[in-house]
């Protein structure tokens, strides 16, 4: 089958205005750079830090397509106080600890845990972070309601459900900082999109919640790309989770969907280096004009065959029988089929 190009697409007058000279974002991401390094702040961290101010002002406002929306990102970006840390401590194992942290989440609007130690490439340059260990939480979309980016996204109901399921984030990853505090324990959260210091989604692969998508966003092996993301870093002790590569890196080297999809044309066929590291990656330049012209986006994680609900278990089943087969073949045994 013949690749369809992608849709025609001219950044409106206002955008092409407020785009900073010959500025790439791309150049800004590291595109190309092969020794590692820290992210440079960028969008959705405060406009003067970045030369895209004029541009994230633009998108800010086009996500609040109608009112659903304009209350859905308010309360996205509205931040619950953080509670005074318990001086008075139980002492408990890192696997009990991270039990009870799971169970909470999970009680409190969260769809996925996972946990990791903080590494370095998750902190973005000039900030610091002093607690060892991150919590990664998964919040799902409603898929239907996601969807409606691709059916009719002149109503803005997907834009409104991204800005929901952010609120969720702020909400779950609030209520569970306190209650580490509350346990006698440091905890800042970090909902997205405005995590600043954090890097989410290289943090949310390690604690195991699942591997990047050529679409640029976290492919779960239950919820796929459904998802949006928040942090919580801490010093409480916990029992740090795995990497879990389930097949959809193998997958998204084969598919075309998302890349097809996307209107500007912003989604590579093959990974690039970026600050040190071969993955893949969406190009800045051509997504994000796209982005503020249309009060959002989301195509890209809306038709990825991950999304679809009830499409995960078949896709894991084949996945894992192309390992198996290709296993085969290596150690030199004959594959019937």
């Amino acid at each position: 089958m013949a690749r369809r190009e992608p849709r025609p697409y001219i950044a409106s007058p206002e955008v092409q205005a407020s785009w900073p000279g010959d500025v790439s974002g791309n150049t800004i991401n590291g595109l190309g750079e092969r020794e590692p390094r820290r992210a440079s702040p960028f969008f959705w961290h405060p406009a003067d830090q970045h030369p895209f101010g004029k541009l994230q002002a633009i998108a800010s406002a086009g996500c609040r397509v109608n009112d659903a929306a304009t209350a859905a990102f308010a309360a996205a970006n509205t931040y619950p106080e953080l509670a005074p840390v318990n001086p008075d401590r139980v002492d408990r194992t890192p696997e009990a600890w991270t039990t009870l942290a799971r169970d909470f989440a999970l009680r409190n609007e969260a769809d996925l845990f996972g946990a990791t130690t903080m590494k370095e490439p998750y902190i973005v340059e000039g900030y610091s972070v002093d607690e060892p260990n991150v919590i990664v939480l998964g919040i799902a979309h409603d898929y239907e309601e996601l969807r409606q980016v691709t059916d009719s996204p002149a109503s803005g109901r997907g834009i409104t459900e991204v800005g929901r399921q952010y609120a969720r984030g702020t909400r779950t990853s609030y209520a569970l900082a306190n209650w580490i505090r509350s346990q006698g324990f440091t905890a800042k959260p970090f909902p997205g999109p405005r995590a600043a210091s954090l890097l989410l989604i290289p943090a949310a692969v390690d604690a195991g919640l699942g591997q990047l998508g050529k679409h640029g966003s976290l492919i779960n092996r239950s919820y796929g790309s459904n998802l949006r993301l928040a942090g919580i870093t801490t010093d409480m002790p916990l029992a740090f989770h795995q990497p879990d590569e389930f097949g959809s890196d193998d997958f998204c080297t084969r598919c075309r969907v998302c890349t097809d999809a996307c209107p500007p044309g912003a989604i590579t066929e093959t990974k690039q280096w970026v600050r040190g590291v071969e993955r893949w990656y969406v190009d800045f330049d051509k997504c994000i004009p796209y982005f503020a012209d249309n009060a959002g986006c989301a195509i890209c994680i809306a038709v990825c065959p991950w999304a679809r609900p009830g499409v995960a278990d078949n896709l894991l089943v084949k996945m894992a029988r192309r390992r198996d087969m290709a296993g085969d073949v290596a150690g030199g045994h004959e594959v019937s089929r």
